[in-house]
């Protein structure tokens, strides 16, 4: 029986272990994916590679396609393969979405070109670059959405239009990070695109971006803290059968160990990094170790991962991996 590809879902965005010499740590991923696996039958039935979490912008191109190999590998048999996609130019792009799918990827998370952030770009660029993408790798596609407050963010009726006109485009990554166009831009897109998937990316405010009524999350910290992640998911995703306090009680727990590795502010290479020193500190990953320029963690920053820990995981927060070993 074939597999159930699904956009409609908790996608934890995976890290990747590196040795002390800084390549892939290859044997400690294949359990680190084999323990996401396990949260199948609780809500996590996709999972995303070499996206930001998954530091793309310090792999190599081979160093990316063996990551989605890997995770084709060890989870492609239940779960959706996404494998993020971040070139400068459309055939770049392209290429890159062909070696995705050629590695076991179902589809692809397509950033916008960097460029875009610091010089912007033509209101029809957008369409037209993941079109090119779409007809020439035959692949679905995840819409990397940037925050409304940078000039690489797609208007809603770009999105609509790529909804409508391109049948690769499956699902949104909501990152507007905007609350009111946030809300506004996901009404819109439900009236008008019914049949699209709209995700949060919002790590550091998960609950409250669920509140819009979502299919489901694309964030890193799923990777970090899936128990919580998925205890949440329930609620939100079954609301008839739960009640506010419920809610707010899991928003509540998620709080601490998101402040300590978002600290109130968005995902970013530092803030991946205390992400990857929560893995350690769980027991998950041996090193911390970040592709530079991130820079190692100091003490202070450490305590303070160890601090939000322990608070959402007061009866303790170490995993035992030995059922994933091999």
């Amino acid at each position: 029986m074939a597999k159930e590809v699904t956009f409609k879902t908790i996608f934890p965005a995976v890290a990747v272990p590196m040795k002390d010499d800084g390549s892939i740590n290859e044997e400690e991923f294949r359990v680190y994916l084999r323990w996401i696996k396990s949260f199948y039958d609780k809500g996590i039935k996709g999972l995303v590679c070499n996206g930001h979490t998954g530091e793309i912008t310090g792999l190599t191109k081979e160093e990316r396609k063996r990551v989605t190999q890997i995770c084709a590998e060890e989870c492609g048999d239940i779960m959706t393969i996404i494998s993020g996609v971040n070139c400068e130019n459309t055939d770049g792009a392209i290429e890159d979405a062909k070696d995705a799918k050629a590695a076991g990827a179902d589809g692809i998370l397509l950033m916008p070109p960097h460029m875009w952030l610091r010089f912007g770009m033509n209101p029809a660029a957008p369409f037209q670059f993941v079109k090119d993408v779409a007809d020439a790798a035959d692949i679905d596609i995840i819409i990397h959405l940037y925050p409304a407050t940078s000039k690489a963010f797609y208007p809603v009726e770009t999105l609509e239009k790529m909804a409508k006109e391109i049948p690769h485009v499956k699902c949104i990554k909501m990152g507007t990070r905007v609350t009111p166009i946030y809300e506004h831009d996901v009404r819109y897109l439900r009236e008008n695109c019914p049949d699209l998937s709209l995700i949060t990316c919002h790590d550091e405010s998960l609950c409250v971006s669920w509140f819009t009524g979502m299919d489901g999350a694309l964030i890193g910290f799923a990777g970090c803290v899936p128990e919580l992640i998925t205890g949440a998911w329930e609620v939100f995703s079954h609301p008839e059968a739960h009640t506010l306090k419920e809610a707010q009680d899991w928003s509540n727990r998620i709080y601490h160990i998101s402040q300590g590795i978002y600290g109130g502010g968005q995902p970013s290479g530092e803030a991946h990094a205390r992400l990857k020193e929560a893995l350690r500190q769980r027991g998950v990953f041996r090193s911390a170790l970040m592709r530079r320029p991130v820079l190692p963690l100091d003490q202070a920053q450490k305590d303070w991962v160890a601090q939000g820990l322990a608070k959402s995981y007061p009866e303790g927060y170490k995993v035992d991996l030995t059922p994933f070993e091999k």
